[in-house]
């Protein structure tokens, strides 16, 4: 199967330029969103707080993306200042778009007296959607591609000549690393939503946990076959390196919340125990006195 972007721009009108690349994390947010919605009303948290959630951790999630971004290519962007606010051609890094986004999710979440744990799992649980369909903005602007392949290889994707590296500038087709991160983001939201959330609401954070933790090991494999790494540190790409430590936190940040949530649940289960045998012990007492 042969991918092959029409080129960035979706229409212009005047001054006014649509493209694909905004398109796609515009839908990626909003299916994302109305998803949160219905499970939120599932689940008996506030719907229309969770919108106000929702824009924020975008909101500031982007500029993290961005800023992660420009401090990764410092130089260029110094050379070029004028490109720093041209998000439309490209150049967000998911890993400051996580962070940014939980920031902004747990400030907001702490000024309005909610459960922190709670609505940034419900977070969790529906950003990899959000994820699945912007990538495929990569594919409109020819980015984030992987390594070259045959002509004949099943799936193969095209870059135009003004965006392959110039060790590959003779090569045409190359590894839709874009597509594979968009199947496995997809994957690992139907997993989240419709599997894990349920069985795991009992344990705040774990769903957060799970998303960073997963995540990080989709990017650490596909990583392995991109050649558009925006920084090394010791000839290793820095999107690797980030994700192995997100892993390694989130791990252990699991393990924490699942025994906090295991003491939570004894703890509750012992309290009911306690209440039922008060309650047990007055119909006695009560029905001792009639009897008398």
């Amino acid at each position: 199967m042969l991918f092959q972007s029409p080129g960035p721009i979706l229409f212009k009108l005047g001054f006014f330029t649509l493209r694909w690349y905004g398109l796609m994390i515009a839908s990626g947010f909003l299916l994302a969103l109305m998803a949160a919605r219905k499970q939120a009303r599932k689940y008996g948290l506030d719907s229309e707080r969770f919108v106000n959630l929702a824009l924020w951790s975008f909101l500031i999630g982007v500029l993290g993306a961005r800023l992660y971004y420009v401090s990764l290519n410092l130089s260029h962007f110094i050379a070029n200042p004028g490109e720093i606010l041209a998000t439309w051609n490209g150049g967000l890094s998911i890993h400051g778009g996580i962070v940014g986004g939980i920031i902004a999710g747990c400030i907001y979440l702490k000024r309005e007296k909610l459960s922190i744990l709670k609505y940034l799992d419900l977070l969790a649980s529906v950003v990899p959607l959000a994820q699945a369909v912007g990538r495929w903005g990569n594919f409109f602007n020819s980015e984030a591609f992987g390594l070259p392949v045959a002509d004949n290889f099943p799936l193969r994707l095209f870059i135009p000549p003004e965006s392959r590296p110039m060790m590959y500038h003779n090569i045409k087709f190359f590894h839709p690393t874009f597509l594979y991160e968009s199947v496995y983001d997809l994957l690992l939201f139907l997993f989240l939503y419709f599997f894990a959330y349920k069985r795991l609401a009992k344990y705040p954070g774990m769903i957060l946990c799970i998303y960073i933790a997963g995540y990080s090991v989709g990017r650490i494999i596909i990583e392995q076959i991109r050649i558009d790494a925006i920084a090394t540190y010791h000839g290793l790409p820095v999107p690797l390196l980030v994700s192995a430590g997100m892993l390694f936190i989130s791990l252990c940040l699991m393990v924490k919340f699942y025994k906090q949530g295991v003491v939570a649940e004894s703890q509750a289960e012992f309290n009911s125990q306690i209440k039922n045998e008060t309650r047990t012990s007055s119909q006695s007492v009560s029905e001792s006195k009639l009897e008398n």
